[in-house]
């Protein structure tokens, strides 16, 4: 038995490379002055803070309506800068040391990204001279300030960027030599554990062991003692773990089980339950690996944060991920650091262990096509930009696509064998403007940007065959273990299963182009779903619309395949395994629901109910749905109130009496309440939110919801009962499927757990033999 620290970060993180500030500058660096901070940290993370910036006049001074500028990064969920109330949090004041009247203001995007987040400190009345001082003192506490709350993510190299426009012409020059402070994680609160979902019995196998502040950071795990257990026998797994080395996570291997299901346990000495890993389905192997991914984030290199190098070791070592891609935002690649990005995925691809992919972010306009994620099955693939707009070295400009239509144009022709992903993140995806059946797989149905199972629904208005896949899309350094802290970002990262024959990128990339995978908003659990085909089926992995497409004979069909087949009846086959009790299945052909499972029946007597929340205000960049609100009870007690994906620990439940209240925003996905009643079936529920209300009898609460269209973007409120015991961890089904001349049928699982995590299969299309 082995416990190992798999980190090989060293002894100190690495510092991501500057972006490009796009235009020269107007003045010598040199002559721009020089700023510093203080304290100069560290700092936990989320904490609040006084930090004064100084900042010293160069040698032209600051002309009157000359302007300095301190920006944030736009991944930053700091506190935002205010100037009216010096008893509140983030107040900040201004001085200068010469007496020059200056006024103070805020912008979220002002500057160039990724250090878009502006406080504009402008001169009004005066000037200064050659070593006079601005003074910036962040969560100032003079009047009773708490302090300046910080971001709720680490950064070993937090900056505070200021630039100056001293001759007040509107110019601005970076200050040289800026300091920077780190943010660093607070003590530990939370701990994860990380099983593989598919094992064969005897083969050996690790755990991964992770520990997390509130914030979800990795937190130092060294100095306590842990116990472990596990259902069934489980060979190599140690009683207890004891680390004196100072890591967030470690592995525990090899360990080896025979068939059944395992879950573990981490404990406390005190016996309590910390901890409870996925399941690891241990049965004889199938020909197929479950390997989980995050294939889709970003590094500080371009508008994340931490550097790629950091990045891919946190995806490795500390969310015990499979596969891990990058996706920076084209028009702030340089060459250089595509060179850099490249070199990164070589040397961190190790078949067996750990795959990367290749690829960028096509981020064209949305009246240009929207959002791509590119990926290539090589580190020589071709950068095509939608724009140079950061980038300022245009010397391979002629190969940019400057619309999607262009791109799928040029990724088909250049022998670079691409897959592409249709995604929402500040832009969307607009699929009717363009896609490629050859190039374009899947839709990213899920992101900490939210849930947009819309997009999968334009698909399949439009007649296209694509899987479906989530991932974190995610900006703090933390590929496959996202969460959204106090940011715009609403939801939690999702990962995708992919099921491949090996474990290697060739593999990955047949799973990628046969749709053969599985996305959850970031839960890992084993989802096997296959359809047993009529006689002289044909399976294909291209779309058979292409004239190219073959297809193979073939009696069963997995997730993701394109099946041509006769009129007759198919045998659809589902097994589940997760970490959540199961709430609901749903059996759909594309958007249709054909049939609801809830396994606990309906729930009569179940003194559990449950309010959800759900939607977005539109498909675009502020899409963010607020619900603040509350409910309540008469005639009934409230016994205990849980929140349902409340993602943040500075906004918890406030239950008072027979009251609950909250503070929540939705942004595609869906957060709530579960109540546990002491009565079930006495009093009334009222429910009262800005975008509607409910008011009913809590005897007329079913496990069915009632459900309440509150506009937009499937916003809905809703109501629903659960038992008050649910033991359904798996779920074991058959169901017949009709297969009628000329209907297409498109059919995938959508799973929703009492944990609030959810997840989707990838369709099989079953198209009528004629159309092949």
């Amino acid at each position: 038995m082995i416990l190992s620290n798999p980190s090989d970060t060293g002894t100190a993180p690495v510092r991501a490379r500057p972006n490009w500030v796009p235009e020269p500058p107007s003045i010598a660096p040199e002559r721009a002055g020089r700023v510093t901070l203080s304290p100069a940290g560290p700092f936990p993370a989320g904490s609040y803070q006084h930090i004064t910036l100084t900042y010293t006049a160069g040698h032209y001074g600051i002309d009157d309506t000359g302007t300095l500028r301190v920006c944030f990064r736009f991944a930053t969920d700091q506190g935002q800068p205010q100037f009216t109330d010096p008893a509140g949090a983030n107040y900040v004041s201004i001085s200068a040391s010469n007496g020059a009247v200056l006024d103070a203001r805020f912008d979220y995007k002002l500057n160039v990204r990724p250090f878009d987040r502006t406080l504009v400190i402008r001169v009004v009345k005066g000037y200064l001279k050659e070593g006079d001082t601005i003074t910036v003192s962040f969560g100032d506490p003079a009047g009773g300030s708490p302090g300046f709350r910080l971001q709720t993510f680490a950064d070993p190299f937090h900056e505070f960027q200021v630039l100056v426009d001293p001759i007040a012409c509107g110019h601005y020059v970076r200050v040289p030599d800026q300091p920077t402070f780190a943010i660093v994680a607070g003590p530990v609160e939370t701990y994860a554990l990380v099983l593989p979902t598919r094992v064969a019995p005897g083969a050996p196998f690790a755990l991964g062991i992770r520990a997390e502040d509130r914030w979800g950071n990795p937190a130092d795990l060294s100095g306590r003692r842990l116990l472990l257990e596990a259902d069934g026998a489980v060979e190599g797994l140690p009683a207890d773990i004891g680390l004196a080395q100072a890591t967030p996570s470690l592995r525990v291997e090899p360990l080896t089980a025979g068939e059944g299901v395992v879950r573990i346990r981490l404990k406390d000495e005190a016996g309590a339950v910390l901890a409870t890993s996925n399941p690891a389905v241990v049965a004889p192997a199938d020909g197929l690996l479950r390997l989980w991914a995050d294939l889709h984030a970003q590094s500080g290199e371009t508008i994340g944060s931490s550097s790629a190098h950091d990045y891919m070791c946190f995806a490795r070592d500390v969310a015990f991920l499979d596969a891990v891609g990058h996706q920076g935002n084209d028009f702030q690649i340089t060459l250089d650091f595509w060179a850099e990005l490249n070199r990164l995925m070589g040397t961190f691809n190790a078949p067996g262990r750990f795959i990367t992919v290749p690829g960028y972010e096509w981020s064209g306009n949305t009246g240009l096509g929207g959002d791509r994620n590119v990926f290539f099955p090589r580190e020589d693939g071709t950068i095509r930009r939608s724009s140079h707009a950061l980038v300022p070295d245009r010397s391979d400009e002629t190969t940019d696509a400057i619309d999607a239509r262009a791109l799928f144009r040029d990724l088909g022709a250049s022998g670079d064998d691409p897959v592409c992903w249709a995604h929402c993140g500040g832009r969307y995806a607009d699929i009717h403007y363009a896609h490629d059946v050859r190039i374009e797989r899947a839709v990213e149905v899920h992101s900490s940007w939210g849930t947009f199972e819309w997009l999968l629904a334009d698909a399949f208005e439009r007649g296209y065959r694509v899987g479906v896949v989530c991932n974190s899309d995610g900006h703090k350094g933390r590929p496959g273990a996202e969460a959204p802290g106090a940011s715009m970002f609403g939801a939690l990262g999702g990962l995708t299963c992919f099921l491949a024959p090996r474990f290697d990128r060739p593999a990955l990339f047949e799973a990628m182009k046969a749709r053969h995978h599985y996305g959850t908003t970031g839960s890992r659990l084993d989802l096997d779903m296959r359809i047993q085909l009529p006689e002289g089926s044909l399976v294909y992995g291209d779309d058979p619309s292409l004239p190219e497409a073959e297809g193979e004979p073939a009696t069963s069909a997995l997730m993701g395949d394109i099946v041509a087949t006769r009129a007759g009846t198919a045998r659809l086959s589902l097994r589940l395994e997760a970490p959540s009790p199961l709430v609901a299945l749903e059996i759909r052909d594309g958007t249709q629901v054909i049939e609801t499972i809830r396994p606990y029946g309906d729930a009569k007597g179940g003194r559990r109910i449950v309010v959800i929340w759900s939607g977005a205000e539109y498909r675009g960049r502020f899409r963010q749905s607020v619900w603040d609100g509350a409910l309540e009870v008469s005639g009934n007690m409230i016994v205990s109130a849980k929140p349902i994906n409340f993602y943040n620990p500075d906004k918890p439940l406030k239950i008072e009496g027979h009251s609950v209240a909250w503070q929540s925003v939705t942004t595609g996905n869906f957060a709530g309440v579960e109540l546990e009643l002491a009565d079930a079936e006495s009093g009334r529920l009222t429910v009262t939110t800005p975008n509607g209300t409910l008011d009913l009898a809590i005897a007329d609460i079913a496990a069915e919801p009632t459900t309440m269209d509150c506009g937009k973007l499937e916003r809905a409120l809703a109501v629903y009962r659960l038992p008050d015991e649910n033991p359904h961890l798996s779920l074991v089904l058959e169901r017949d499927i009709a297969l009628e001349a000329g209907t297409e049928r498109r059919i995938l699982v959508a799973a929703t757990f009492e944990d609030g995590h959810r997840a989707w299969s990838s369709p099989i299309y079953l198209i009528p033999e004629t159309e092949r």
